[in-house]
């Protein structure tokens, strides 16, 4: 069975974002006083009294950047939680928000939707990996909320 990876955003881009997010504004920092906000960084959930911030990105854009594509339409940017300081970022390499329903959103490798999937738990992550990229098309998939249609993490082939 093959192992998937979560992607948590890059630490050079984490640091872009501490400056400015994708929408150009500043980072502004606050003390998560409930906890339990879904950290892009470190890909897990923070914890009362954290100092984290809630900046704009654009992870397609960014892909795409890396790779030549060109999303179109498809290019997008929304909220993500951070640490407001740099973090060490994942603790592992297990599939992290599983534990809800997600959407699987799958992108071919000019940026373009092929299609998504909903998921709920954490045994049906994997069997539903496998099934994206067994479509020889799909380049990445978007791990993304429900709720809110949140970007929480990318999968790539590979």
């Amino acid at each position: 069975m093959t192992t998937y990876t979560a992607r948590p955003i890059p630490a050079e881009v984490l640091a872009e974002l501490r400056t400015a997010d994708d929408a150009g504004r500043s980072l502004t920092a606050v003390p998560d006083t409930e906890g339990g906000s879904p950290l892009r960084c470190c890909l897990r959930h923070s914890t009362p009294g954290e100092s984290i911030a809630l900046v704009s990105y654009a992870p397609l854009r960014r892909w795409a950047a890396e790779t030549g594509a060109d999303p179109a339409a498809y290019d997008e940017q929304g909220p993500v939680f951070i640490h407001a300081e740099a973090c060490p970022g994942p603790a592992g390499d297990a599939l992290p928000f599983t534990d809800d329903h997600r959407t699987l959103r799958r992108y071919s490798a000019d940026g373009r939707i092929l299609g998504g999937r909903l998921v709920a738990g954490p045994e049906t992550f994997p069997p539903a990996l496998t099934e994206a990229f067994a479509d020889p098309e799909v380049a990445l998939v978007h791990v993304r909320a429900v709720e809110y249609g949140c970007f929480l993490y990318e999968v790539r082939r590979g």
